[in-house]
């Protein structure tokens, strides 16, 4: 149910529209499962609410066009974050930087002419990616408009990010990179009209990171892309409503947020164990929504957050890095004993080098903190495993110093992928050219996994043997064998060699691999993220074929009636069916076919030189 500000006869009376308007409001707050204290609150500046995709969780497609309209009489009403009193303002705002930018190493290769064959070849795979992306697009407008995201097999729509339309935004500007026009007007009419006001989403508590990279992303990027004003008008509003989870006593982040109590002026406090990659990861949307508007308030706010992190860079227990949760009440972001590039902490580091561009490499202090994590990352995360063929390729895994000396665990991960690209980039924007070497190797390691799985596909993680000289790794079937048995908690002393192949065979292990902890595919972005941008950088063609081996692999096994759905898991025996997952992540639109479709592109469509994109694949125009 949603609120609306009905027209009333005005025989009714002025008494009986108040009375009603309070009833509704009330049973709006029982709905979502408020808390009681909330229900009878009386929310300052609320008047009415703009027509918003807040169906009810899982709402049945039918059941859509019987939601309430919430048009509104009078706009001028409307919620407004911007208007709540700010409790903890900052005495002197951190300017954003206005200056002329600097020249900036190229990035792009520079491409020659397309030979006609290479050119046939290139569009006909763009074609089909692009008839993917349509195929899932439609299924999503007739089951599931409005809603987060599309069950690819049942055809639900569900909410799983506030019920604020994840899909439908996070999709705008790969609409407009594919020039499906048409499309792109409908769903920039329908974003501008989604309500972000504290009764709007079906959550009590808001991922600020995930409502950051996907929504407020989406919106800049498109209107970046478009210079639509609706969807400038759309961000600002997003942004304000975001600015508001700033406003504790050290402004530092909520980073799991509570609306209705902020809107209701109650104290807000930074928790004591925040995740480094929520925290971390808000500068890129807010510093160009900051350009854009010329209002530095929302730079000021994340600028704060990069300069503890630049406090504190050499006084974490792996120097250089953070680990993994940090203390945003305390401010310590110290204290911890887990390090990695992977889950949760990923796009923290991937945003350093991407800032400096952004910023047209007027803040040193974005250099300084990329150099810094890539040094330690290089010396203690990055591995080179042992694998059939001899292949040199590298694993971002993770470190632990709760143990003495600190130890590296060779777990590597599907969202790690994208440590190839990050090092390609910074290595061109800081000369670096080993860099771009790490960036190659990583990529490199991320395509050997998609190869060694039966389906082509890469888990969400494994783990593999570590060469015990990078520089001198030769493939040892026995060394694997009992590095597998280890893990396992046997020993392989115990089995003659026939039986050790056996169990390894019924453990279902490909070579290379010593466990395979999570064996899903959920339509992960990160590997063909990077694959695209080694593309665009070194002109290697080689990229483009590696593309469409993966692409091909993932249609052909994720591949349903409505859309595209994740995998249960990637490791199968030969016959045996592949077991899919009824979702299908935003990000699937937003980012993944949007990678695979720009590696096709002509190398002019959002070139590497003009363009710097956030996490979730949404380009922000860099300053010239």
């Amino acid at each position: 149910m949603r609120i609306r500000k009905r027209r009333l006869y005005f025989t009714f009376g002025v008494l009986s529209s108040l009375i009603i308007f309070l009833h509704i409001l009330g049973s709006d707050i029982a709905l979502y499962g408020r808390e009681a204290e909330w229900q009878s609150t009386s929310l300052p500046f609320i008047h009415s609410q703009s027509e918003g995709p807040t169906f009810a969780r899982n709402r049945p497609p039918e059941a859509q066009s019987q939601a309430p309209s919430t048009s509104n009489a009078d706009d001028s009403k409307k919620f407004g974050w911007e208007d709540l009193p700010i409790r903890h303002p900052v005495a002197s705002q951190i300017p954003l930087p206005t200056g002329k930018p600097l020249k900036l190493p190229k990035i792009q290769y520079d491409f020659k002419a397309e030979d006609r064959k290479a050119k046939v070849v290139r569009l006909r795979r763009q074609s089909e990616v692009k008839k993917t992306f349509c195929r899932c697009w439609s299924s999503y407008k007739q089951n599931a408009w409005k809603m987060d995201e599309l069950a690819p097999i049942t055809g639900r729509g569900t909410e799983s990010f506030g019920g604020w339309g994840a899909t439908l935004i996070d999709s705008l500007d790969t609409l407009w990179i594919m020039e499906m026009n048409d499309e792109f007007e409908e769903a920039v009419a329908t974003a501008a009209e989604v309500d972000f006001g504290p009764l709007s989403p079906l959550s009590d508590v808001i991922n600020v990171f995930e409502t950051n990279i996907r929504l407020l992303g989406g919106l800049l990027s498109a209107y970046d892309l478009s210079d639509d004003e609706r969807l400038l008008e759309k961000a600002k509003e997003v942004g304000n409503m975001l600015y508001v989870a700033f406003d504790t006593p050290n402004r530092m982040l909520m980073t799991k947020w509570r609306p209705i109590p902020a809107a209701t002026g109650k104290e807000q406090t930074a928790s004591e164990s925040v995740i480094s990659a929520e925290i971390g990861s808000l500068s890129m949307e807010f510093t160009r929504l900051s350009q854009i508007t010329g209002d530095g308030k929302w730079f000021d706010a994340i600028q704060r957050i990069t300069n503890v992190f630049a406090e504190q860079q050499d006084q974490t227990q792996l120097p250089g890095m953070w680990p993994v949760v940090l203390n945003a009440r305390d401010m310590n972001f110290t204290m911890g004993s887990m390090f990695t590039l992977g889950a949760m902490a990923d796009s923290l580091y991937e945003y350093f080098p991407k800032m400096y561009a952004l910023l047209g490499g007027q803040l040193p202090v974005y250099k300084k903190l990329y150099e810094g994590s890539i040094k330690a990352a290089s010396e203690s995360i990055f591995f080179r495993p042992m694998v059939p063929g001899n292949a040199d390729i590298l694993i971002s895994g993770e470190v632990r110093t709760d143990v003495k000396p600190p130890e590296l665990f060779p777990h590597g991960e599907h969202l790690s992928c994208f440590a190839g690209r990050m090092l390609a980039l910074g290595g061109k924007l800081f000369d670096r050219g080993e860099h771009i070497e790490y960036g190659k190797k990583l990529t490199d390691g991320c395509v050997w996994v998609y190869k060694a799985c039966p389906l082509g596909i890469m888990p969400e993680s494994f783990q593999m043997l570590p060469c015990a000289d990078p520089h001198d790794c030769t493939w040892n079937r026995d060394t694997w064998e009992s590095a597998i048995f280890k893990k396992s908690g046997n020993w392989i002393s115990d089995l003659d060699s026939a039986e050790a192949q056996e169990t390894i065979a019924n453990m279902h292990i490909p070579e290379g691999f010593t466990s395979i902890p999570d064996r899903r595919y959920i339509l992960r972005p990160e590997a063909i993220e990077s694959v695209f941008i080694l593309y665009r950088i070194t002109g290697d063609r080689e990229y483009q074929d590696i593309a469409w081996d993966m692409f091909e692999a993932i249609e052909k096994n994720t591949k349903t009636i409505l859309g595209n759905a994740g995998i249960a898991s990637v490791i199968t025996k030969e016959g045996e069916d592949v077991q899919l997952e009824d979702r299908m992540e935003s990000f699937w639109l937003a980012e993944t076919l949007k990678y695979f479709y720009l590696v096709f592109s002509e190398v002019d469509v959002i070139s590497l030189d003009d363009w710097v994109s956030n996490t979730e694949a949404h380009p922000f125009r860099r300053p010239k």
